[in-house]
């Protein structure tokens, strides 16, 4: 029923204009405004849709996961940009915050909203 058509996942934060700035400027994506949403402009074509609301609660999981090739040069480019990594309880993270214990590389982070995206190093 769907196989054709090209869906696309959205989330929503409580400040589009933080979003947009944060999307934009301290990720460096690609983000389009219409009708008071944004889309992220991913690689390959991918579209995310940002939409505001106002009893927004930050999601609990990974919304967005960015694959890099080098996990401790983005970490450190990012904390330069003020961007601040998490650390879980029962996660051993090493001092950049970077999860090295089975899978890929993984550091979580999140946007102004508060919701979880991660940077990882498969």
């Amino acid at each position: 029923m769907f196989s054709e058509t090209k869906a696309y996942s959205g989330f929503s934060v409580d400040d589009i204009e933080a979003a947009k700035r944060f999307y934009g400027e301290t990720l460096g994506l690609r983000v389009t405004e219409d009708h008071g949403m944004l889309t992220l402009h991913l690689a390959g074509g991918t579209t995310v849709l940002v939409y505001p609301k106002e009893n927004h609660t930050p999601a609990t999981f990974t919304i967005l996961n960015f694959p890099v090739e080098d996990i401790e040069k983005t970490v450190d480019e990012l904390v330069a940009r003020g961007v601040r990594f998490e650390r879980y309880e029962g996660m051993q993270a090493d001092e950049r915050a970077i999860f090295r214990g089975g899978g890929p590389l993984i550091a979580w982070f999140t946007d102004p909203a508060g919701n979880v995206l991660s940077v990882l190093q498969e």
